[in-house]
């Protein structure tokens, strides 16, 4: 008679599982609601005095926010609907937009306690909820002065390299670069030299009049686009990287023109960070410390020959050499963490060949004197000018944040302090890693996005799937009555617990994904199938009802394992070499194939022994 009872901790572990599903499913109830996420694009302000700003800001516009929640990075502010949020949008970018990063998101609805146990819905793609939509251009009349600066760099190596004296190599008027020579008898050699060395560039002599020997030259117009075209797509690659970094599920980076980019990011909640990373321009430089001369003298105005005045992130003035050890550019791999000697914020750098060699080099033969490093960052934001008209401003920091004593020869692999926060030290070395932006990309537009296919498209999509599992229920209740209820009850819990887990893992949910989900309920619906047949089997054999209960569940155990792992298998086959939407049909098949297996056989049999378990049955209603 107790043949078909589970022992007590199988009917507790039940119950924690599926009330820990129920629990992490019940925010998606609640849905999400408009925010803005406001972060210190320095990372130095503190939270709670953020909060205070914000809520000045908003109270003196007459802006009434739902909720101002706190977060690691900064403040989100909770409003009722997007006419609000896209007014306090306009104001907290005139009013904070220079010191701080203010931008678009999604909030959840639930309530605080729910979000106090890290419960929150799960993530919908572009194609069902929308997302954030930036447009960003390319600055390409800097990617043109960093290449004309690039060119000035290399032809003085060159010309030390033959041996051909110059007073100066200089850009001039924005497009092209000047050579003055010392000696006019050069000239025809200096003009064969460039000519065999850049065949890109176009070359021409400077007038008599000016009474100087010497070139001009620049880019041919087709070397100008071709090198627009590398900067764009550059910038493209060190886009998708950054987003990467960010753990964006399934987002959009594409092309628009000749020097536009749009990026689409679906589910993201810190988006005031995604925004500070995708246009941010950090970058670092290597560069010795003067300590021949006095930066109080420099800052007067007499900046010896060959050193440039720089200043500490404390204000204090400091001279370095103009030539440059090494850059970011040359680091293939960067770590934000922690000093293990004093529990400041660092980021450990690893530098490529030519870099460490450099590297290496130059600290060998400089022991005991100083080496700084010069973070560089470019920034943007909006202001309101005196004509009301909102204009685009834009500023390139140069600051020292650390000069020690080189203590040894450095290799390949160092690290670097002097970072205010172990958030600015995880934004540089994000940056570090996804590489430098061919040049600085400003945000032109941000806006929330629909969804792509289309609202009505999405509803009809779901409605069919809800006609679809409404049949297959109906037709369970019909062929296996009572024993059709219970496949009922598991399939719901199922879901229940499919919901639970994309929410926890905050995966994103696309259309795609939700094939995946009505392939595992339907895949469930199969692994019940299996194990009533087997129980009528078993009844016509003549077993008892409790004997054909049990011999139902254990012999069909095998198959219904059988055909979910193989199915596994190809899912994660999938996973792995797939992109977008095919990894969001992946990752939601996987999972559903965990929860199916665990409600069609030990859930479903569950409630089967705490219906029929220990009576006496002449027969069973299956």
């Amino acid at each position: 008679a107790r043949v078909n009872r589970y022992p007590a901790w199988k009917y507790l572990l039940i119950l924690v599982l599926l009330g820990a599903g129920a629990l992490y499913a019940l925010p998606n109830l609640y849905g999400s609601v408009p925010a803005l996420q406001v972060s210190s694009a320095r990372a130095a302000s503190e939270v709670e005095v953020m909060e205070l700003e914000v809520a000045a800001v908003l109270e003196e516009a007459g802006i009434e926010a739902r909720e101002l929640r706190r977060g690691e990075n900064g403040i989100q502010a909770v409003f009722s609907d997007d006419r609000q949020r896209l007014e306090a949008l306009d104001v907290l970018e005139e009013e904070m937009g220079r010191d701080h990063v203010v931008a678009l998101a999604s909030a959840s609805g639930a309530p605080a306690w729910l979000r106090a146990l890290s419960a929150g819905p799960m993530f919908l793609g572009l194609d069902l909820r929308g997302g954030v939509h930036f447009l960003m251009e390319v600055d390409m009349d800097t990617a043109q002065a960093k290449e004309l600066e690039r060119y000035v760099s290399e032809l003085r190596a060159l010309f030390r390299d033959e041996k051909l004296r110059y007073k100066t190599v200089t850009v001039r008027g924005g497009d092209r670069v000047r050579i003055l020579l010392r000696n006019p008898d050069d000239l025809d050699e200096a003009l064969a030299l460039v000519a065999s060395n850049y065949p890109d560039l176009e070359i021409e002599e400077l007038p008599e009049t000016i009474g100087e020997a010497g070139l001009l030259v620049r880019q041919s117009a087709q070397a100008s686009l071709e090198a627009r075209r590398i900067a764009l797509e550059q910038n493209i690659t060190t886009l998708r990287k950054r987003v990467d970094e960010l753990g964006v599920a399934e987002p959009v980076v594409v092309q628009q023109g000749t020097r536009r980019v749009v990026v689409q990011l679906p589910g993201l909640q810190d988006t005031a960070r995604a925004k500070e990373i995708l246009g941010a321009t950090a970058t670092l430089e290597f560069r010795m410390v003067d300590e021949e001369n006095d930066p109080q003298q420099a800052e007067q105005g007499t900046v010896p020959v060959g050193s440039r005045l720089y200043r500490m992130r404390s204000g204090a003035p400091i001279l370095l050499k103009r030539d440059i050890i090494v850059t970011g550019d040359q680091i293939i791999a960067a770590n934000s963490g922690i000093d293990s000697q004093n529990g400041s914020p660092a980021v450990f750098i690893t530098l490529d060949g030519a870099g460490a060699r450099q590297m290496s080099r130059r600290t060998r033969d400089n022991v005991g004197r100083r080496m700084a490093v010069v973070f560089i960052e470019t920034r943007s934001w909006d202001e309101r000018g005196e004509d009301g008209e909102m204009t685009r401003k834009k500023e390139t920091s140069e600051e020292v944040i650390n000069a020690a004593t080189i203590q040894e020869q450095l290799g390949k692999r160092f690290q670097i302090t002097g970072l205010s926060s172990t958030r600015e030290a995880r934004n540089l070395a994000l940056l570090l890693r996804a590489g430098a932006l061919a040049a600085p990309i400003d945000i032109i537009e941000e806006r929330t996005v629909g969804p792509g296919l289309g609202q009505e498209n999405i509803d009809k999509g779901i409605l069919s799937v809800q006609i679809g599992l409404a049949l297959v229920l109906l037709f369970m209740i019909f062929y296996y009555r009572v024993f059709g209820l219970v496949a009922i009850a598991a399939l719901s819990l199922n879901l229940v617990l499919l919901v639970a887990l994309l929410s926890a893992l905050q995966a994103t949910l696309t259309l795609p994904g939700i094939a995946g989900i009505t392939l595992t309920l339907g895949m469930a619906v199969d692994a019940n199938v299996l194990i009533f047949e087997r129980i009528r089997e078993e009844l016509r054999n003549g077993n008892s009802p409790q004997a054909s209960i049990q011999a139902g569940y254990e012999k069909a155990f095998s198959t219904i394992a059988d055909a979910n792992v193989t199915t596994l298998i190809a899912a994660l086959v999938l996973f792995s070499f797939g992109t977008g939407p095919i990894k969001g049909f992946a990752v939601t098949l996987s999972l559903g194939l965990l929860t199916s297996m665990f409600t069609a056989i030990m859930v479903s049999r569950g409630i089967a022994n705490l219906a029929f378990g220990g009576r006496r049955l002449q027969d069973l209603p299956i």
